[in-house]
C-alpha cells in the first residue's frame, strides 16, 4: 500500500491535506489520512483509527456514535495538529451490505455482536495494519490514540509506532444507540464510562 494522491481540503473544522492509501492508483475505496495543519510529526501527535461507518459518517444514523466521533475527532485534529485515518472497512469489516443485515437482526432482538456472528463473522473483523503502515509514511512513531477501544491501543503495542497517551472519545449516549453502546461496553471492553 502505498501514497497515491493528496491535496488540501478546506473543511468547517480547518485546512487539512487528505491523502489517499491503496496499492494502485487504480482503487476506487483507498484508505484515508487527513492531515491537520500545524502537523508535527516530532512529539506524539493526536490520531484517530476511524473505521468507516456510511451510515453515521455521511447520513447521519442514529443506531450508532461513529458520526458524532468522526465529528469531534476532526475538530480535535484540526485544533491539535493531529490526524484523521479513515480505514475503508465498513460495519466493523463486514461491509455495508452485511451490515443492513445485521441493523435487521438487531431490529429482531440480536445484540452488534451476535448479528454479526449470527451472520458468519467476526464479532469485529476490522484490521489496523493499513493504519500503522500510514502513521509510518506520515513519520509518525508516537501517538496520542483518540479511542475508547482498547483493542487499537492493543493493535499498536506490537508496532513502530508508540502509543504515548489515549485520549477518550466519548459521545453522550441517546435513545437510537443507546443498547449499542452498552453492548460495546459490557461486551467489547470499551471505556466509555456508561
Amino acid at each position: 500500500m502505498f501514497r497515491q494522491a493528496e491535496a488540501p481540503i478546506p473543511t468547517s473544522y480547518g485546512q487539512f491535506t487528505m491523502m489517499a492509501y491503496a496499492d494502485s492508483h487504480s482503487d476506487l475505496m483507498p484508505h484515508l489520512a487527513l492531515v491537520a495543519e500545524g502537523f508535527d510529526p516530532s512529539s506524539p501527535v493526536p490520531v484517530r483509527i476511524h473505521s468507516e461507518c456510511m451510515t453515521g459518517d455521511v447520513f447521519g444514523s442514529m443506531r450508532c456514535d461513529c458520526g458524532d466521533q468522526l465529528d469531534a475527532s476532526l475538530r480535535m485534529a484540526a485544533e491539535k495538529g493531529g490526524v484523521v485515518i479513515y480505514l475503508r472497512q465498513e460495519g466493523r469489516g463486514i461491509g455495508l451490505i452485511n451490515k443492513l443485515k445485521a441493523y435487521n437482526l438487531q431490529d429482531l432482538g440480536f445484540n452488534t455482536i451476535d448479528a454479526n456472528t449470527h451472520l458468519g463473522f467476526d464479532a469485529d473483523a476490522r484490521q489496523y495494519d493499513a493504519a500503522i503502515r500510514i502513521l509510518l509514511d506520515l513519520g509518525i512513531s508516537e501517538i496520542e490514540l483518540i479511542t475508547n477501544n482498547p483493542e487499537k491501543v492493543e493493535a499498536l503495542r506490537n508496532s513502530p509506532v508508540r502509543v504515548t497517551n489515549r485520549i477518550p472519545l466519548v459521545i453522550p449516549p441517546h435513545d437510537g444507540d443507546r443498547e449499542y453502546l452498552h453492548t460495546k461496553q459490557q461486551l467489547m471492553g470499551h471505556l466509555l464510562g456508561l
